[in-house]
């Protein structure tokens, strides 16, 4: 069980509490702060499907997992007993426990949350609400449709997944508000049909939009009268030569002359990669800041490993490195890679140092994340290369053996077994001492799973990323060739001539040898082609939608 305290710090009721909490329309981004706290505290979570693995990863270990949907077939806990998905949890809320109830959206918008509510205060079990971004507020935002212009625009609210009477239809079809309308695809275009009928004029914009706020969204334009053939056409709907999306899917929908704003409004789906599968051959310690910046562009990134790191085969040469260190055998330290930080920090926490033991030692790191690394471990690098981030770069900036101000001439590298002899020769003949250690081994990853591999050879990734000649060699050895769909992004001259040695085209070449710089070209390789494609009034599809076989999409 968790802290029997609750969000607040006061101590939990020995009763226990259910929370109520809005979990968004999707995007794990937009759990509120609060929700995120709540999470924390959760004993167990009853989640609903479409968030539920956003929400997942901001409990406790060990929290006791639910399904709140009622339509998983053969689970257990999919089912709802007394008409209420809690109610089967009353017990562990009288034991004591935080049962936390998400809720796709917001709770104050769903209707089973609230009669789940009604069957909490009829039982006398204390509940909270925390609410959250509304799937129809949050799923047109994301769409580039704005509800409201100035402040005349009325706007209607609509959950049409239950069929509405002839008089709800009547009172939609003859207003002027905007209608945001949640329901499912296979019921838009009798949906249209209806608001026609009841006095909307047929060519009242509409936008249609599935899987909101994910990088899956996609959303389709129209106007009333011509909605169902527009679908037909972007193979979303049945027609004689189309694959069509599951009907029963959940969309919303927005009737009126907001969507045509649309065009210019449109931030989400215009993002240069968006939607784009991009393989990066790094663990998530290396790839963390390079993932994110992808995120920015709208790609999912998947980090694949293809380089474990372990200890060196002889410690003891490492071993007397720190002793060195400690004892002031060395004027500069210089860190050229994370591990070899990580390496270090793992030698002074097994000997009880900590950062202090680097006073009076001049410190140098190659790289944002190096040097990102020394500062979490409390050390503020004193050189890193003002151009190139590489040992050329380093050497470009390191100062001459001077007797009269530098009292040692001794410099401490601690790298990996694998390393260039460049950094070395460099500063030997800069006149420097360099005790060069063997701080770590690389050696290839273990392979992917079989789904990964099949995807890096089926053409399932858009795009990889090779930021070293490493890992094109070892990503080629544990999962095989990138399909030939796929578009290859290299960091530099030297990683795409081992990229094209072993077969492949190089699409992309940073501009800088930066992992900064190689995801931004990426970024711009996304945009000209998607420009291309749209000057060419050919729809915009990813690079894995053009293999053979594959299922395209309109976006």
């Amino acid at each position: 069980m968790s802290p029997t305290h609750d969000i607040h710090g006061a101590v939990r009721r020995s009763a226990g509490q259910v929370t109520f909490l809005g979990a968004g329309p999707g995007d794990p981004g937009l759990l509120t702060l609060r929700a995120v706290e709540v999470l924390a505290s959760a004993d167990v979570l009853l989640a609903d499907p479409l968030t539920a693995d956003a929400v997942r990863v901001h409990c406790p270990p060990g929290v006791e997992l639910h399904s709140a949907d009622p339509t998983a077939s053969g689970d257990p806990d999919a089912l709802v007993f007394g008409g209420s998905a809690v109610s089967r949890l009353f017990p562990a809320v009288q034991a004591g426990k935080h049962v936390v109830r998400t809720v796709d959206g917001d709770p104050g918008l769903d209707g089973r949350a609230a009669e789940e509510m009604l069957v909490c205060a009829q039982a006398g079990i204390a509940f909270q609400v925390v609410p959250g971004i509304a799937q129809t507020v949050g799923i047109p935002a994301y769409a580039g449709v704005p509800l409201r212009s100035g402040t005349g625009t009325d706007v209607r609210f609509v959950d049409a997944r239950q069929p509405l009477t002839d008089g709800n239809w009547g009172n939609l079809g003859g207003c002027d508000a905007t209608l945001v309308v949640r329901t499912l695809l296979g019921a838009l275009p009798t949906a249209a049909q209806t608001l026609v009928a009841h006095g909307r004029k047929p060519d009242t914009p509409v936008s249609v939009t599935l899987e909101g706020t994910t990088t899956r969204q996609r959303t389709y334009t129209a106007t009333l009268g011509t909605l169902a053939a527009e679908l037909k056409a972007a193979r979303v709907l049945p027609s004689p030569v189309s694959a069509p999306v599951d009907p029963a899917s959940s969309v919303i929908a927005v009737v009126g002359p907001q969507v045509a704003q649309r065009t210019a409004l449109s931030w989400f789906e215009t993002k240069p990669l968006f939607g784009w599968n991009v393989l990066v051959p790094r663990t998530k310690d290396q790839a963390g800041a390079l993932s994110e910046q992808l995120r920015s562009y709208g790609a999912v990134p998947s980090e694949v490993p293809t380089i474990a790191v372990e200890p060196p085969r002889t410690p003891q040469q490492m071993e007397r490195a720190i002793k060195g260190l400690v004892t002031g055998r060395y004027e500069w330290i210089a860190f050229t890679s994370v591990n070899a930080v990580k390496a270090v920090r793992e030698k002074f926490e097994e000997y009880g140092l900590d950062a202090r033991a680097f006073a009076g030692i001049k410190v140098a790191a190659v790289g944002e994340t190096t040097s990102q690394a020394l500062v979490d471990f409390g050390v503020k690098p004193d050189l890193v290369p003002s151009g190139e981030q590489s040992a050329a770069g380093l050497l470009e900036d390191w100062p001459l053996y001077d007797p009269v101000f530098d009292p040692i001439d001794r410099v401490l590298l601690p790298r990996a077994d694998i390393a260039t002899e460049t950094l070395v020769a460099g500063l030997v003949e800069l006149g420097w001492e360099v005790d060069d250690v063997t701080a770590y081994r690389t050696v290839r990853a273990s392979p992917p799973p079989a789904e990964t591999r099949e995807a890096i050879k089926g053409g399932g990734f858009d795009a990889v990323i090779f930021t070293s000649s490493s890992t094109v060699r070892n990503l080629v050895g544990i999962a095989g060739k990138p399909h030939n769909v796929t578009v290859i992004a290299c960091i530099g001259p030297a990683t795409a001539k081992t990229a094209e040695e072993h077969g492949l085209r190089v699409d992309v070449l940073a501009p800088a040898p930066s992992a900064a710089a190689l995801a931004e070209a990426l970024a711009d390789f996304g945009a000209a082609r998607r420009d291309a494609a749209t000057q060419a009034g050919e729809q915009v599809y990813r690079p894995s939608e053009r293999r053979p076989g594959s299922r395209r999409k309109a976006r």
